[in-house]
């Protein structure tokens, strides 16, 4: 889908127009970092090209490895692949990439903010690895309630099963 939608290649004018979901992330992930930024009276301008900076200062490219499609992926899939009635399976994955797309912008907010501010980053790590680390912890809890749940009702089930 991404392929398609970028010009050169296999582009297809109709998906780069209508279903290029990666830009529309992209676009909500500017439009929330600089929401929340405004909550603390920081300035930003956003430019073309998917690039937020704080007025006057310095700017951060939400690049494709800024969406964080791959962390989406998994947990879409982990989802779709486990049990589940197709509702719940909804919501679970609903709450997850919410999840996932909110510590996203709580990252690129910190990254655009440390970059003005001369934060370095904390133990030398970059900002990619630091939302990989939090993404996979984040996954990995929600993996774990996803499972309680069906655990809970599966075991409710067996009792039904062997009273009758």
């Amino acid at each position: 889908m991404i392929g398609l939608a970028a010009p050169g290649g296999y582009h297809i004018l109709f998906i780069e127009k209508y279903l290029d979901y990666v830009s529309w992330i992209k676009i909500s992930l500017i439009k929330a970092t600089a929401f929340i930024l405004s909550l603390f009276h920081i300035p930003t301008v956003s430019e073309p090209g998917f690039l937020i900076r704080f007025k006057g200062g310095r700017g951060v490219f939400i690049a494709m490895d800024c969406v964080g499609y791959g962390v989406y992926s998994f947990w879409i899939a982990f989802v779709i692949a486990n049990k589940g009635v197709f509702w719940k399976k909804i919501k679970w994955i609903i709450i997850g990439v919410a999840g996932l797309w909110f510590i996203n912008v709580i990252r690129i907010t910190l990254f655009l903010t440390s970059i003005n501010q001369g934060w370095p980053m904390p133990l030398g790590l970059d900002h990619h690895t630091w939302f990989n680390i939090i993404a996979y912890l984040l996954i990995f809890f929600m993996i774990w309630i996803y499972d309680k749940s069906h655990g809970k009702a599966g075991m409710q089930k067996v009792k039904k099963t062997n009273e009758q």
